[in-house]
């Protein structure tokens, strides 16, 4: 059975840093793509970025470019997202996703998400 559970949201100000975790279980790491998607209140679920099973492509939302940045440890089976420069639009609760093929357009997986708020 596929788990990924995300930790790491909370509240912080415009300008603020936070890191999200994701930690899978029940998939093989070389295996499936880890990703992110967000979703605000009253909007559908977007994506935000992913990394490939090598750890190697990264693909990111226009809205994050330059902000944030994805990585994963194989090792421990777990990606990471690092968000910086944090603005009130980017408040939303953040789905750690998993996906075989392209995360991007075609998830397997979603974890049960972690909410982040950026407000002054």
């Amino acid at each position: 059975q596929v788990q990924l559970v995300e930790s790491g949201g909370g509240l912080v100000q415009p300008g603020d840093s936070l890191r999200l975790s994701c930690a899978a279980s029940g998939l093989t790491a070389d295996r499936y793509g880890l990703g992110w998607f967000r979703q605000a209140p009253g909007n559908e679920r977007e994506f935000v970025a992913s990394v490939s099973m090598s750890g190697i492509r990264t693909d990111y939302a226009d809205a994050v470019k330059g902000r944030f940045i994805i990585s994963r440890d194989p090792a421990k089976n777990t990606a990471y997202i690092q968000m910086n420069n944090l603005k009130p639009e980017d408040t939303a609760v953040y789905f750690c996703a998993a996906a075989l093929g392209n995360v991007r357009r075609r998830p397997d997986y979603f974890g049960q998400g972690t909410q982040v708020t950026v407000s002054s």
